[in-house]
């Protein structure tokens, strides 16, 4: 693990929505990074974070001292705010077409940008790094460089929540050949945003349809899987995916039941025993946030739940269950992940550990 002099300076774009507190949840005492500046809409902007948040912060745990007084920025001055920074998460709030412009713009200021938004999750020079399995997609960082004119910035994102409860075991599972998939994601309303006390609605109630998913749960693997080419990320052709997305009344943690087909056939065995010795890139350099275990396999029948097991290492760990042979499929199985911790602000925060140990982030 890298030994810094000091702590990075650090942006949160969007920092009083959901996914913008929880990043400054998880930075609270991070060794390597320090939230020096949160920026927001012009209706934030001049005041103090805790003035902009009023009663609006949704964390579990109570807001940081260090950060109540900061005053929030305006999220288009951009040199205002690359001036006070290293680098920025970006989790705004704007269509896609503007998240994309803006995050460009702050790369273009030689800022490096690790972002939760979906806009550049396509851009074919932008890398989408779950940090376990694909931190090599990093790459593409030299050519998207080239592309922007930039020495040291430059936009890296993570993928959709949706994913992780089953995209990390199609990794440990990779040698065993997997080509389809039917998935059914059960999603928690942490991953609109809200809480039970904004979405009323949604106590005792299930939505059949989240916008945008389930294109995500299908496709996103297959960049994640990938690999890189000519300074472009080549998607993977296999495994074919279908899925559904139900929103489910859950605040925290999004179920995924998965069916699967093999072109090797696997034992019940192996395929255990590749999901709980599966390590990656930030195990081996013991990043901070690091789950020591990336994928858990429960055995009970009843396991994973939401309640006993959504912060499995302390929400940065995956957990798999159910793990059972299948009449018209080779296998089926369950899977969890906390949606706004490693599917969300976590994932970010992993990232962007992984990418200062690789060397793409440094002091400006």
């Amino acid at each position: 693990m890298r030994k810094l002099e000091r702590k990075l300076r650090v942006g949160i774009l969007g920092g009083t929505g959901m996914v913008g507190q929880r990043f400054i949840s998880l930075l609270e005492n991070h060794p390597w990074f320090e939230v020096v500046t949160i920026a927001a809409s012009s209706r934030s902007a001049g005041k103090t974070y805790e003035e902009a948040v009023g009663g609006r912060w949704k964390m579990p745990t109570p807001m940081p001292e260090a950060v109540k007084s900061i005053v929030v920025k305006d999220v288009k001055d951009v040199e205002a705010v690359a001036n006070t920074v290293d680098f920025v998460f970006s989790a705004v709030d704007m269509t896609k077409e503007e998240i994309r412009a803006i995050e460009d713009e702050y790369a273009k200021s030689e800022t490096p940008v690790v972002s939760n938004n979906s806009a550049h999750r396509w851009t074919p020079d932008v890398p989408m790094i779950i940090p376990e399995i694909n931190v090599d997609h990093a790459e593409v960082i030299e050519a998207q460089k080239k592309r922007l004119g930039t020495k040291k910035g430059f936009v890296a994102v993570k993928p959709n929540c949706s994913i992780q409860g089953y995209a990390p075991a199609l990794a440990a599972w990779k040698e065993f050949e997997p080509t389809e998939l039917v998935v059914t994601t059960y999603q928690a309303i942490s991953g609109a945003g809200k809480t039970f006390a904004e979405w009323p609605e949604m106590v005792e109630n299930i939505i059949p349809y989240i916008g945008g998913e389930e294109e995500k749960s299908e496709m996103e693997p297959l960049r994640i899987l990938g690999h890189v080419e000519n300074g472009e990320v080549v998607i993977a052709e296999e495994p074919v995916i279908t899925a559904q997305c139900v929103r489910v009344p859950v605040l925290d943690g999004h179920t995924a039941a998965v069916f699967i087909n093999f072109r090797k056939k696997p034992t019940k065995e192996e395929l255990i025993d590749r999901l709980v010795n599966y390590k990656g890139f930030p195990q081996e350099a013991e990043l901070p946030n690091a789950p020591k275990q990336f994928i858990q396999y429960l055995e009970d029948d009843n396991r994973p739940q939401v309640k006993l097991d959504v912060n499995f290492e302390n929400g940065f760990g995956i957990s798999i269950g159910r793990l059972r042979e299948d009449k018209i499929y080779d296998y089926k199985f369950i899977g969890l992940a906390h949606n706004t911790i490693r599917g969300a602000a976590g994932g970010g925060v992993l990232c962007a550990e992984a990418l200062v140990e690789k060397g793409y982030i440094d002091f400006k």
